[in-house]
């Protein structure tokens, strides 16, 4: 009797097998990374599979499609981020500055220093020929997030910290560099020598400074 006849028959079975039972998370992770690594477009689900341990069958009995799968992906890892912010503000109690410059700065944590932030540079690269994707990155970000910067803006205003401005632009104008800093990492930020150039801790309390206070000296 051989050592292989002594396994335990799910230990002989081959990894694919013994693993058709994973769980969606295992999946939503090997397409987070490749997704970030190769883009929408290259990504086929067969590595998304292969990547979990799983068949391409086992893969379509949670996700219909590649689509289905990018949806769950920033689902998962991005916009379920906006109904903790949501409970964060509602009991809130610093200033409007205090609260723009913590929205950003968390933003950063939760978001931008994970994998996740590759999602960005895949949507504005990707969203000529896949619209689909464009527009639900759309509903489930990039609209909850102005919505939620606007809403900082709004009680600044009415609190009287901020003056009156156009909270159209001035939302476009916060959100900007944060999409900076995200298409930055995943471009020249990984080059070991463009990396240094920007610190992204550094430039949001930088960026939060300089719209709350110019960079006109005051004369007073």
């Amino acid at each position: 009797m051989t050592s292989e006849t002594l396994l335990h028959p799910a230990e002989q079975a081959p990894k694919r097998e013994r693993r058709k039972e994973a769980r969606p998370g295992e999946l939503l992770d090997a397409a987070l990374d490749l997704f970030v690594e190769k883009g929408f477009s290259a990504t086929r689900v067969e590595e998304v599979a292969a990547r979990a341990g799983v068949s391409k069958g086992t893969l379509f009995l949670y996700f219909q499609s590649k689509v289905d799968l990018f949806k769950a992906v920033v689902r998962e890892n991005i916009a379920n981020q906006f109904p903790t912010w949501e409970e964060e503000f509602l009991t809130f109690e610093g200033s409007s500055a205090e609260m723009l410059r913590y929205a950003l700065v968390s933003w950063w944590e939760r978001i931008g220093k994970t994998r996740a932030s590759g999602i960005t540079k895949l949507v504005m690269s990707e969203a000529q020929n896949f619209p689909e994707i464009a527009s639900f990155y759309q509903e489930e970000v990039i609209r909850p997030g102005n919505a939620m910067i606007r809403r900082i803006v709004e009680r600044g205003i009415q609190s009287g910290e901020f003056r009156e401005v156009d909270l159209e632009q001035a939302v476009h104008i916060i959100v900007a560099p944060m999409i900076f800093l995200m298409m930055w990492k995943h471009s020249m930020g990984a080059c070991a020598a463009s990396a240094k150039i920007v610190d992204p801790e550094q430039f949001i309390h930088m960026q939060v400074d300089v719209l709350l206070h110019g960079i006109t000296k005051s004369n007073t």
